[in-house]
C-alpha cells in the first residue's frame, strides 16, 4: 500500500489493515490503529509506521482510546520464511529478553549488526525497540488486569530493572505505571486477578474467526493429561499445560468468540477469552504467544479467503467456513509425536516421561515431555531420531527456524515419512503453504495451501459427521 491508500483506510476506519500499519499524528503526538474511531486527522498531519515499535522510537505515544499496541500482530511476519519474518517470530516469542541481540542473531545465522540493519530497514525499528515496545505492552496489560505489585509486573514484562519499566511505560502511555493501573475500568465486566490467580487476557484477532472447527479438531487430538476439552459446542473451554522458559502455565481459552465493537458498526475481528495461571510470569509474554500460534490468530483470513474463493471448487468451502483457520501447535514436538504414535500412545509418553505438575488441575497433570527425555523412549526408531536432534539442535522447529532447512534436516531422519514432515511444516512451523503427499494442491491456491487443505479436510469431517450411523 502507498501513502494514499492507507490514509483512505484510516478514514474508512478499516480495520483490516488493524496490525498491518500505524499511523501518528503530529499535532497531538499520538499514534493509533487504523481502526481508531477518533476523528480523522488531517492528511497533512499523518506519518505511517510499519510498527507501533517504530511510532515509538519516533516520539509518539499509543492511543488511549483505540489502544494500537493490542492489535493482532501482521499476518506478514507468519508468513515470510527470510530472516526478517524469523526475527519477528522470535522477538514475539521472548527470545531478545531471555538471550539478548546476541541470541537471537546466533539463531539467525547472522551478526548482530546484520539483524540490526535489516529490521531497521524494513520496520523501522530495530530489535531492541521491537522487544521494548513488546515489553510495554505487557507491562499495560498486567497493570491494568492483575493487582501483582508494580515491582513485579516489571520483571514479568521483561524489563531489566524498575527504572526502565518506569521511564518506558510514562514514555510509551504518558502515564505512570500507577496511574495506567488506575485507568483501568474497574466494573460492567472488567476482569482482574489478584496475586496468584491466572492473568486474564483477550486473544485477538482480525476477521472472522471459525472457532467450531479450531475446538472440534484440538477435541480430537487432545492428549489425555496434558489436554482437555470440555463444555458443549459453542461454548467450550480448552485447558492445557505449557513448558516454558522459565517454569510451567495452566491455559484456557474459551470457544466464543466476541466481537469488538467501533464508530460505523461492527470491527472486523474480535478475541478469544483466555486465562493463564503461570509458574513463574516473566514467562507471560512466551505464553501468549504459543497460545496464538495454536490457535493461528495472527492470520490474515481476508487474504487467505480471496485468494482461495477464487477456485470453483474451493468458493463454496470458503463460503460456508469465511476465517477458517489452520491450527499449529504449543509444544513442536506434540504434532510429531501425535503423527507417529497417536493420540493414545502420545498419552502413554507423556506419562512416562512428562514432568508431573506440582498441583494437578484436574484431568491435567503433566507437562509434553522435552525432547532430550523422549530420546530414549524409542531408540533407533524415528521418534527417538526425531527427539534426539531436537535436543541436540541438528533439528530446529522454533518460531525463527528456517521451514526449508528444517524439512530437509527432518527428512534426513530415519523412518521420518514425507507426511510427517508436511505435517510439521504446518503445525510446528506456522507454514501456511504446504500440500501434505497425495494431495492435489495447484498452484493457484499459493501461498495458502495449508488453509486449502484445511477446508478439504474441514468439509470432509463434517460430510462423515453428518453420515447416518456416524458417533455422535
Amino acid at each position: 500500500m502507498d501513502e494514499d491508500s492507507r490514509y483512505e483506510a484510516v478514514r474508512s476506519r478499516d480495520g483490516r489493515f488493524d496490525g498491518a500499519f500505524f499511523f501518528a499524528v503530529e499535532t497531538t503526538g499520538i499514534y493509533c490503529r487504523p481502526s481508531c474511531p477518533a476523528v480523522t486527522p488531517k492528511r497533512r498531519n499523518v506519518r505511517f509506521f510499519p510498527t507501533a515499535a517504530a511510532a515509538q522510537g519516533s516520539g509518539f505515544r499509543a492511543c488511549r482510546r483505540c489502544r494500537p499496541d493490542s492489535v493482532p500482530g501482521s499476518a506478514e511476519w507468519n508468513v515470510r520464511a527470510d530472516a526478517v519474518g524469523r526475527a519477528v517470530r522470535l522477538i514475539a516469542d521472548g527470545v531478545v529478553d531471555r538471550e539478548g541481540v546476541a541470541g537471537l542473531a546466533a539463531r539467525l545465522g547472522y551478526s548482530a549488526r546484520q539483524v540490526q540493519r535489516q529490521l531497521t530497514a524494513e520496520l523501522g525499528a530495530g530489535p531492541v525497540a521491537l522487544a521494548r515496545a513488546q515489553r510495554a505492552h505487557t507491562a499495560r496489560l498486567l497493570l491494568r488486569t492483575t493487582d501483582l505489585p508494580i515491582t513485579e509486573i516489571a520483571f514479568a514484562s521483561g524489563f531489566s530493572s524498575v527504572r526502565q519499566f518506569n521511564d518506558t511505560v510514562r514514555e510509551v502511555y504518558a502515564a505512570t505505571p500507577t496511574e495506567v493501573r488506575a485507568a483501568a475500568p474497574r466494573s460492567r465486566g472488567a476482569r482482574r486477578a489478584a496475586p496468584g490467580a491466572g492473568i486474564p487476557l483477550r486473544l485477538a484477532h482480525r476477521g472472522p474467526y471459525q472457532a467450531a472447527a479450531v475446538f472440534d479438531q484440538l477435541a480430537r487430538e487432545a492428549v489425555p493429561g496434558v489436554e482437555e476439552v470440555s463444555g458443549t459446542p459453542g461454548g467450550r473451554t480448552y485447558r492445557r499445560t505449557l513448558r516454558l522458559p522459565y517454569g510451567t502455565a495452566l491455559a484456557a481459552v474459551g470457544e466464543r468468540s466476541r466481537g469488538a465493537r467501533a464508530a460505523g458498526g461492527m470491527h472486523p475481528g474480535g478475541w478469544l477469552d483466555a486465562q493463564v495461571h503461570l509458574s513463574d510470569p516473566r514467562d507471560l509474554t512466551t505464553a501468549v504467544q504459543r497460545l496464538r500460534r495454536l490457535f493461528d490468530l495472527d492470520a490474515d483470513p481476508y487474504a487467505v479467503d480471496e485468494r482461495l474463493a477464487a477456485d470453483p471448487g474451493l468458493a463454496p468451502l470458503v463460503a460456508a467456513r469465511p476465517g477458517l483457520r489452520s491450527p499449529g501447535a504449543a509444544d513442536p514436538l506434540e504434532p510429531a509425536v501425535r503423527a507417529l504414535v497417536g493420540v493414545a500412545g502420545a498419552a502413554e509418553l507423556v506419562l512416562r516421561y512428562g514432568k508431573a505438575l506440582d498441583a494437578p488441575c484436574g484431568s491435567l497433570t503433566h507437562v509434553f515431555p522435552e525432547p532430550a527425555a523422549l530420546a530414549g523412549a524409542e531408540p533407533g526408531g524415528p521418534l527417538g531420531a526425531l527427539a534426539a536432534a531436537l535436543a541436540d539442535g541438528t533439528v530446529r522447529l522454533d518460531p525463527g527456524a528456517d521451514r526449508d532447512d528444517a524439512a530437509r534436516a527432518l527428512l534426513a531422519l530415519p523412518g521420518l515419512a514425507p507426511a510427517v514432515v508436511a505435517t510439521l511444516r504446518v503445525r510446528a512451523l506456522g507454514d501456511p503453504d504446504v500440500a501434505p503427499p497425495g494431495v492435489d494442491a495447484p498452484d493457484s491456491w499459493r501461498p495458502w495451501r495449508s488453509y486449502a487443505v484445511q477446508h478439504l479436510r474441514v468439509a470432509q469431517t463434517a460430510r462423515t459427521a453428518a453420515e447416518p450411523g456416524a458417533p455422535g
